[in-house]
């Protein structure tokens, strides 16, 4: 291992000023870390990462009061240390597979330094809400260093930052008038994303000091003496306040009976972060080249459409082609058997044309189970991995739900996704990143994990998978809405689509039930997944299908072989993926340069304003 970090001195010799300066960094980076500490049975780069994500993990667990300024000075600490280190290796004396790790590693550091600057700007737009969250975030800072407590004093903190919490709350009701339609003309001075996520961390903040009363009310009577009562107190305005940035900013009313489901307020991040996490997937297109691939893939996507359209008999009313379609879904209770032959068709289908190794206990050890009516408000269709989620009705359903679930989970959307959920989705995917390069799967990515699924629906609809039209016309729909998640998402964090104009999009361009439509853009702007995992899907199996072309298509490569070595490089920028493939030497300061779809022209970014 030694060989590896024998230039630790020199690489800490960047960026800082003087003799001194130095000699303090060098001694806290040997400090933070001690190279003896890492599995010396593991390859190096390995053995780095595998530390570095177990210690990143321990850190995350350890800091974790919300908005504290130990917690962030420690994590760049952290990651500048290993960023030190890192630069510290003899890159030349590693391997193939060490110098794509290296490269991984180091867009993985870097990448979040980067965040760590978007996330305290995020916290900087909240604060003149949240004036009182220091004292919550010190107190417990200072309960995970075990800090002696003075009872007496923090029950008049405790006072005081009851007095904080009515300040703020004064302040939103003087700003924001009496009712919940003046959070429509931001007389408060704040958006509605920056209030919903103010409202947010308030919540987070209630939370994050109950912990701390819970550890040492009852065990210690002294402090339950004097901080039981004023502790209620703030408790109580905690709650309140959030509720109150909600409706007064916001517009959302939590005791409202007559609207079961709030409104999408998203949290768009603008170019900058776009650009920020591009970087991280590895991808050398602007935010505008991919709205124009996007468009690109969603015009032929309509062709084909229409083709299909005029073979069932509609002529080129697409959308009575789709209406047809969705008619066609077995009856309640049917669609678990409908599920499991679908599956086994598929691995017949993969395994007839020797597309993939599909290990037997990869295909014995499947499971279904079926999806709650509240998941389906967010999730309206399968959701899959080992366990695939059956989204379809139960019968305390609305009816109109009913048949909307129905429609949208029929036999050809069906037929069309099962293999996206299972095999050789992401089932198979998941199979095999348990069992091969295990220690990439810090760098996961949804552009390989959702791109290979969708890889394999363009894949498999070349291979003539689809009998019939309405089965094109099945695949078409997904196929079309990866394409549109791309649109609506991007747009979105670029402010350029409001939450409402992305249902209205997705009915219009898909074919999308309004409920389904709705729960699509609900889960993709409310921050659950990734700014960029929407567009994950169709732009990673794009890259995929290139590197089929450049591979399997040029007869370097079988279709088994050229499966099998990307499911083994793990969950990691397919960029390095390429490398892996191609054999093409890795650099040390390796930027992505591959334009896997070519040139594109695209419209000139907009004002961020």
């Amino acid at each position: 291992m030694k060989h590896v970090l024998i230039s630790i001195g020199a690489a800490l010799c960047i960026g800082l000023p003087g003799e001194a300066a130095l000699a303090a960094e060098t001694d806290a980076a040997a400090a933070e870390f001690p190279y003896e500490s890492v599995d010396v049975t593991l390859q190096p780069m390995r053995a780095l990462i595998e530390r570095y994500a177990a210690d990143r993990r321990n850190l995350d667990r350890f800091y974790d009061a919300p908005m504290s300024p130990r917690g962030f000075e420690r994590r760049e600490r952290f990651l500048r240390s290993w960023l030190y280190t890192l630069e510290a290796t003899d890159f030349e004396t590693l391997d193939p597979d060490g110098r794509i790790d290296y490269v991984l590693f180091r867009n993985e550091l870097r990448y979040r330094l980067r965040a760590l600057e978007h996330e305290l700007e995020k916290q900087t737009q909240i604060r003149g809400l949240i004036a009182f969250a220091p004292l919550i975030v010190e107190l417990q800072d200072d309960r995970r260093q075990l800090e002696p407590i003075d009872a007496e004093l923090i029950a008049a903190r405790i006072a005081a930052l009851a007095d904080g919490i009515e300040a703020a709350q004064e302040t939103v009701k003087a700003g924001a008038g009496d009712d919940a339609e003046s959070a429509r003309d931001d007389r408060a001075g704040y958006g509605k994303p920056v209030a919903y996520r103010a409202a947010r961390m308030v919540d987070r903040l209630r939370q994050t000091l109950q912990g701390w009363y819970e550890f040492y009310a009852g065990y210690d009577p002294i402090f339950t003496w004097w901080v039981a009562e004023p502790y209620k107190e703030v408790d109580t305005q905690l709650a309140e306040y959030a509720k109150l940035i909600r409706k007064r900013l916001v517009g959302i009313d939590d005791d409202a009976d007559d609207e079961p489901d709030e409104p999408i307020i998203g949290d768009p991040i603008g170019r900058d972060e776009l650009l920020t996490r591009l970087d991280l997937e590895m991808i050398p297109y602007t935010p505008e080249e991919l709205l124009a691939i996007a468009r690109r893939e969603l015009a032929w996507c309509r062709a084909e459409m229409l083709r299909a359209a005029e073979a069932l008999g509609f002529g080129d009313d697409w959308r009575a082609a789709l209406e047809h379609v969705k008619s066609q879904h077995v009856g309640p209770g049917e669609q678990p058997q409908l599920v499991r032959d679908l599956a086994w068709e598929a691995v017949e289908f993969l395994e007839a044309r020797d597309l993939v190794t599909i290990p037997e206990l990869c295909k014995e050890t499947w499971r279904m189970e079926m999806m709650s009516p509240q998941r389906q408000k967010t999730s309206p269709y399968f959701l899959g991995g080992e366990v695939i989620m059956v989204a379809y009705p139960t019968q305390d359903m609305a009816h109109g739900d009913k048949l909307m679930s129905m429609r949208g989970n029929n036999i050809h959307f069906a037929r069309a996704t099962v293999h996206h959920e299972l095999i050789p989705g992401h089932h198979l995917q998941g199979f095999m990143t348990r069992r091969h390069r295990t220690h990439r799967r810090t760098f996961s990515t949804p552009f390989w994990g959702e791109g290979w699924a969708l890889y394999w629906e363009m894949l498999l609809w070349d291979l003539g998978f689809p009998q019939s039209p309405e089965n094109r016309i099945g695949m078409l729909f997904w196929r079309t809405h990866r394409c549109a998640r791309i649109i609506f998402s991007l747009s979105f964090h670029l402010g350029q689509m409001s939450p409402q104009e992305a249902i209205e999009f997705l009915i219009e361009n898909v074919g999308h039930e309004r409920n389904n439509a709705t729960a699509e853009v609900r889960r993709s702007v409310s921050g659950v997944y990734g700014p960029l995992y929407q567009a994950a899907y169709m732009l990673g199996g794009l890259q995929l299908r290139a590197l089929h072309r450049e591979l399997v298509e040029a007869g370097r490569m079988t279709n088994r072989e050229f499966h099998d070595a990307v499911l083994m490089q793990n969950s990691i920028p397919i960029e390095m993926v390429r490398a892996a493939l191609t054999g093409e030497p890795v650099r040390r300061d390796h930027e992505p340069a591959w334009r896997f779809y070519g040139e594109v022209e695209a419209a000139e970014p907009s004002d961020p304003d």
